[in-house]
């Protein structure tokens, strides 16, 4: 099952792979794009999702308890898209990635899988280029689904002051650089500012040029605001849930995003955008939001081709009435 033959058991989700592969061809070739989603859940009884990143894969499986009956099913599961991404990407085993993704809380689901794990990779998506890790944590250190905002902040930051809130590993800081924008960008781990940091360089731009700060980001508002700082551009995307130690409190988008919002256009610039976005299901803007402020839904626009068919996140510009 590991050579080059794919099994009749493999056959339908190998048709799928090259269905989708042919509809985003065109796509990836013209925007120069190494890293997308390649399958999501397209056939029931295939519930994962395929991202390729350059010449590997990534295969995430929706995670829950087996019981003994079951588990056989994830064995053949696996040795099935090990040979249709071998048949249809032409990517060996060796070089695909199984992952597991559980209903996690908080700082969970970015804690380490191998913190000995040095294969970061740089992938392109032009006119930039991301480092990538597809070991060390459950996600690969590049959110996919925020490609087309990566491109729209690149046109939108020219001699702008952008804010990078819970900033991650950079890529949205990275656009607004090469943009021409001036870059802060804030997360709690130092980790993934030193990851931003690679990234900036990277992108040949001067990470001196530019801050990265590690700081809770709710304490940093309320600092910032009170130096009286102000920025043309925030960028607000924060994690669903989160209890890392470094907080003084739990963090929940659901029930805390109309103070965090509240807070970062206290420090937005007349005529500046704060760009909202969140990966959490089922989320709602709570009317408070809408009522005090000029809101508009981007997210049509912001989900990408490769992710058409899915509610990946949710992205709002919010601006002062």
């Amino acid at each position: 099952m590991k050579g080059n033959t794919v099994t009749a058991d493999s056959t339908a989700l190998q048709n799928r792979l090259q269905k989708n592969q042919k509809k985003l061809k065109t796509y990836l070739n013209k925007n120069g794009i190494e890293a997308y989603r390649i399958y999501n859940k397209d056939i029931p009884e295939y519930p994962y999702l395929i991202d390729v990143y350059g010449t590997e894969a990534v295969i995430y499986e929706q995670g829950k308890k087996l019981d003994e009956e079951e588990a056989p099913i994830r064995e053949v599961h696996q040795r099935e898209i090990e040979a249709a991404v071998l048949a249809v990407l032409g990517i060996p085993v060796e070089r695909q990635h199984f992952k597991i993704r559980e209903k996690q809380k908080g700082s969970v689901q970015y804690r380490p899988l191998d913190p000995t794990s040095r294969d970061f990779f740089p992938v392109r998506e032009e006119p930039f280029q991301f480092l990538v890790n597809l070991e060390r944590y459950l996600d690969s250190g590049l959110f996919l689904d925020h490609r087309p905002l990566r491109q729209h902040l690149m046109t939108v930051s020219a001699g702008k002051r952008v804010l990078n809130l819970f900033c991650y590993t950079g890529s949205l800081s990275v656009a607004a650089a090469k943009g021409g924008g001036v870059v802060t960008s804030v997360d709690m781990s130092n980790t993934y500012l030193q990851w931003a940091y690679e990234n900036f360089l990277l992108n040949k731009l001067d990470p001196k040029a530019h801050v990265f700060y590690q700081a809770d980001v709710l304490k940093d508002l309320a600092v910032r605001k009170e130096k009286r700082e102000t920025f043309d551009i925030i960028l607000l995307d924060p994690p669903s849930f989160s209890n890392s130690k470094r907080m003084e409190e739990d963090l929940d988008v659901e029930r805390d995003h109309p103070i965090l919002i509240r807070d970062s256009m206290g420090l937005l610039a007349p005529g500046g955008t704060l760009y909202f976005s969140t990966n959490k299901r089922r989320f709602d803007l709570h009317r408070i939001i809408s009522d005090h402020y000029k809101v508009k839904e981007i997210s049509q626009w912001t989900i990408p081709q490769d992710f058409h068919q899915t509610n990946i996140h949710r992205a709002f510009t919010i601006e002062r009435n």
